[in-house]
């Protein structure tokens, strides 16, 4: 069978979705409930896929670019970008629906797209797009009329409050990193401001502007902060990199950042640091994170179904791979706990020493046979679906399905064997088809007790599954949909719900389900209820306060947590020095017990450790951005001043430079965390590019995942 199948959701709980497929020379439509992309033959639906309607002639037979896929607009209103091509491929035209999908009009485009179209987050009618020769061009009118914005762009992202990001070139490639200016864009191009110069790349994050900054000193760079749109800048606390190393936002919202620093050479690992709410001062997180330096795959998971909950993996000193999770925010990792009743995989060389262990972006880019990343939904209060193994390591071995339903804390073995699966009806039913390359698939799995029992798109009720069966002499493709409303034939009452205590193991404890300063309890539905939630349904919790503990606190500069312990202990190397960073140009004094509060800890009262930062009115070099930017063009009276100031600079860059080397980037780092986990990994020895810095945009302040870095555009 030549070709492949997508499908594409249009608008949330409309029934409509897009799928084309290569069937013929022609395009095909199709609305149903999946996610799509290529090119050929077209067909529609309204409802769930029950029942299919050629719609070609919309898109007057037109090639779609497979490579682009369909453009669907956010906020669920109902517009869908479609790119195709012209003229034997010299020329581009975009099909455009503002009724998700019911009808097309077309406009050929001045320019042939190198990138998907992509939606002001803001405003669906604002498009922006990088063209095949590095132009930026603007639609206001939803595609109707474009403009060219600016020539060289090597890199483009929206901003918050319709602002535009761009990397560009000043010598015409986008191959000379190092070299390229960061420019803001405003009232969508009537105003550019270069904010920084010397840029390796940036990314986005929460309210953070990051930049990757050449130092000056070879082929090493920094990272740089902005909180205001770049017109401010602050050098992140943060070892720097060389060529050979990346820096890569995994996590960021408007609190906090999770950065994860390669290590030299090609070591597949690096350290996870996370930040304090200005994103400059940085505390150690995590040491060998798994992060692999050829295809820039890492296992890194932010579970969505319960805050503060991430789960990751280690590369342990004999180069097997092992899964830890965090339960507050990066403040501590430790191993997933085994599952009951399991038992140690075959691979196993120390049986004592097993725990869970979950495959994720590296188990696929290794080949494993992981047809799904872990799964979770906002809306599915506490969880988990994941391809996992049981023993001291990752195991090579066939993975079987795992269903956490308290947010990671304990596990049970939901399936035999590899699956696909999805959470629908905001967790009150879950739905799974089994994995298989060879054998056909006639069984659908469906549990509706949070994976304790099953039988043969969060909210919804309705799962499309698409294949192809084989005849004589053709293959050809089918979908299935299936309305489980038919099964879930009664809506839930208040009869129907639990409470639920999040991060709860021992009710006798007053501190119980304390986590980053408050307690959580949810209305949960249980277990034995079968019924339906509904589309309507919101997920209400009972937030209350905690007392401080040191567990709502990071070590700060200079302090390390000892294993199995909370407390956070001098570094021994830096006892009796003063502790100073830069901050705003200005130079701070930081006099510390030893802890800083978790940014987005809600702790009131109890523990308060002391922490000042005492502003020393000494100049600093805080960045070096481009120092020109600063400074207008001198006449000739102020060239001695000037001369003088670039030299006042140059020193301080040098002292700054050995001060960071010294103190925060060398090799014992002016922050540590305790080892509890390198322990762990050393007592478990087993066997066992990307794309510019940058992260997805956070919605409702929940932290997002993205995998992408600042070493290969």
């Amino acid at each position: 069978m030549s070709g492949s199948v997508s499908l594409a959701w249009v608008g949330d709980g409309t029934g409509v979705t897009l799928m084309i497929s290569p069937v013929t020379n022609s395009a095909r439509l199709v609305f149903d409930v999946l996610l799509m992309f290529a090119a050929t033959n077209s067909s529609a639906s309204e409802n769930y896929g029950k029942s299919f309607q050629d719609v070609t002639n919309l898109i007057n037979n037109t090639f779609i670019r497979s490579e682009f896929g369909i453009a669907i607009g956010p906020e669920n209103s109902g517009k869908v970008i479609l790119t195709g091509e012209v003229s034997g491929g010299h020329g581009s035209r975009i099909f455009v629906s503002d009724d998700f999908g019911k009808s097309f009009s077309h406009q050929d485009l001045p320019f042939i797209p190198l990138m998907q179209i992509t939606y002001n987050p803001d405003n669906s009618n604002v498009l922006m797009v990088l063209s095949n020769s590095n132009e930026l061009w603007l639609s206001e009118d939803f595609g109707s009329n474009w403009k060219k914005l600016h020539d060289m762009v090597c890199l483009v992202k929206w901003g918050r409050k319709n602002t535009i990001f761009l990397t560009a070139s000043l010598n015409g490639s986008c191959n000379d990193r190092g070299m390229l200016e960061l420019r803001r864009i405003t009232d969508y191009g009537k105003t550019t401001k270069t904010v920084a110069s010397k840029v390796y790349s940036f990314g986005l994050g929460g309210r953070f502007l990051f930049a990757s900054v050449m130092t000056g000193k070879g082929t090493m760079r920094m990272i740089h902060v902005s909180v205001d749109q770049g017109e401010t800048w602050n050098m992140a606390q943060l070892p720097p990199v060389g060529h050979e190393q990346f820096y890569s936002i995994l996590a960021a919202n408007d609190e906090m950042v999770f950065m994860h620093v390669d290590e030299p050479g090609d070591t597949g690992f690096g350290t996870i640091y996370v930040s304090d709410d200005r994103g400059t001062v940085y505390s150690k997180s995590l040491e060998r994170h798994l992060y692999t330096t050829t295809g820039g795959d890492t296992d890194f998971t932010n579970v969505t179904s319960l805050r503060g909950v991430f789960i990751t993996s280690v590369l342990a000193e004999d180069n097997s791979v092992q899964s830890v999770v965090s339960f507050d925010q990066g403040g501590e990792w430790v191993p997933l706990r085994k599952p009951a009743d399991s038992k140690c995989d075959a691979t196993a060389k120390d049986p004592d020493k097993c725990s869970l262990h979950i495959h994720a972006a590296y188990s696929i880019a290794m080949r494993l046979n992981v047809p799904m990343l872990p799964l979770t939904e906002p809306n599915a209060v506490g969880l988990i679906l994941a391809h996992g193994s049981v023993g001291d390591a990752i195991s090579v071995m066939k993975p079987d399905v795992y269903v956490s339903d308290d947010g990671g804390y304990t596990w049970i073995k939901a399936l035999e064997g590899p699956h696909h699966y999805a959470i629908l009806d905001s967790g009150g039913l879950l739905v799974a088809v089994e994995h298989s390359v060879n054998q056909p698939i006639n069984k659908i799995k469906f549990s509706t007790d949070e994976g304790q029992c099953w039988g043969p798109g969060a909210r919804s009720m309705n799962v499309s599954i698409w294949g192809y069966r084989d005849s004589l002499l053709s293959q050809y493709w089918i979908s299935i949909t299936i309305d489980f409303r038919d099964l879930l034939t009664r809506d839930c009452d208040d009869n129907d719900y639990v409470q639920w205590l999040a991060h709860s193991d021992d009710i006798s404890d007053p501190n119980d389900g304390c986590m980053l300063g408050y307690k959580e309890k949810f209305l949960r539905l249980r277990k034995d209820s079968v019924c339906w939630n509904g589309r309507d349904y919101e997920v209400n919790t009972q937030p209350t306060p905690c007392p401080c503990t040191l567990d709502d606190f990071l070590c700060d500069f200079g302090y390390y947590r000892q294993e199995n312990s909370s407390e956070c202990v001098e570094q021994p190397d830096l006892k009796g020095k003063v502790l100073e960073f830069c901050l705003h140009g200005e130079e701070e004094k930081l006099q510390t017990s030893g802890y800083r509060k978790i940014p987005g800890d809600k702790c009131e009262g109890g523990e308060m450790p002391e922490r000042k930062e005492i502003d020393l009115r000494k100049r600093c070099v805080s960045d070096l951005v481009g120092p020109e930017l600063l400074v207008n063009s001198p006449s000739s009276k102020s060239v001695p001043i000037v001369i003088t100031v670039i030299i006042i600079m140059l020193l301080s860059i040098a002292a700054g430079v050995v001060f960071v080397k010294k103190y925060v980037c060398g090799g014992r780092f002016l922050v540590h965390r305790y080892s509890v986990l390198q322990q762990h990994v050393e007592d478990n020895a087993v066997d066992g590019v990307d794309d510019p810095l940058e992260t997805n945009h956070t919605h409702n302040g929940k932290i997002e995942f993205h995998d992408d870095s600042d070493e290969v555009q």
